[in-house]
C-alpha cells in the first residue's frame, strides 16, 4: 500500500513539471526576453579558483539539471553531492536586460552525527548565485558566480566558493 502511494505521489509530481515545462516553452515566445530561460537545462558546473579564475583539480566538473519556472522559481539538481546528503535546491531567478539572468538558490546539507556515526544531522545549508548570459538562440548559456556555505546558525562559513557554467537546452 505504502509503495502504491509513492508510485502515485512520483507519477503527479512527474506529470506537473512536463505540464509545466510545456506550458514555459509555449509561453517563450509571447513573453519577450523575461521568458527565454524558462525551461530545464542540462548543466556542466565547473568549480573555480575565485582570485584566478582558473579551474579547481578537485572537484572536477560535474552535470546538474537546472528547471527555471514561470513567475520567477527555480529547481537545482546536482550529481555532485549524495542526495541522502543534500535537499534539491530551490530558489529564484529574474531578467536582468536583454539575454542576462540572475538566479540563487538554497539547498540543505546533512552530515553524520558527531555522536553517532550511523545517524545523519541537519549541518546547514548553501546559497548559490549565479549570473546567466544566454546565447541568441535561447538554446545555450553560460554563467558565472558563487556559493557561500552556513552552519545551522546561520552563520557563513568557509571561504566563497566561485564556479562557471554551460547549459544546454533539455529538450
Amino acid at each position: 500500500m505504502k509503495n502504491k502511494s509513492r508510485l502515485a505521489f512520483c507519477l503527479s509530481v512527474c506529470a506537473m513539471i512536463g505540464l509545466a515545462t510545456l506550458t514555459s516553452r509555449s509561453v517563450l515566445s509571447s513573453q519577450g526576453n523575461g521568458g527565454r530561460l524558462e525551461g530545464t537545462w542540462n548543466v556542466v558546473l565547473t568549480p573555480r579558483n575565485c582570485a584566478t579564475d582558473d579551474p579547481l583539480p578537485f572537484p572536477p566538473p560535474f552535470p546538474e539539471l537546472v528547471t527555471f519556472m514561470t513567475g520567477g522559481t527555480m529547481l537545482d539538481s546536482t550529481s555532485f553531492v549524495l542526495p541522502a546528503a543534500k535537499t534539491p535546491g530551490q530558489g529564484v531567478w529574474s531578467h536582468v536586460a536583454a539575454d542576462t539572468y540572475r538566479y540563487s538558490f538554497k539547498f540543505f546539507n546533512f552530515g553524520p552525527d558527531p555522536n553517532d556515526p550511523t545517524k545523519t544531522v541537519f549541518t546547514g545549508w548553501m546559497i548559490v548565485s549565479q549570473e546567466v548570459q544566454l546565447n541568441s538562440t535561447a538554446m545555450e548559456y553560460t554563467s558565472s558566480g558563487t556559493a557561500q556555505f552556513y552552519n545551522t546558525a546561520g552563520v557563513a562559513t568557509g571561504p566563497v566558493r566561485c564556479s562557471t557554467t554551460t547549459a544546454t537546452r533539455f529538450e
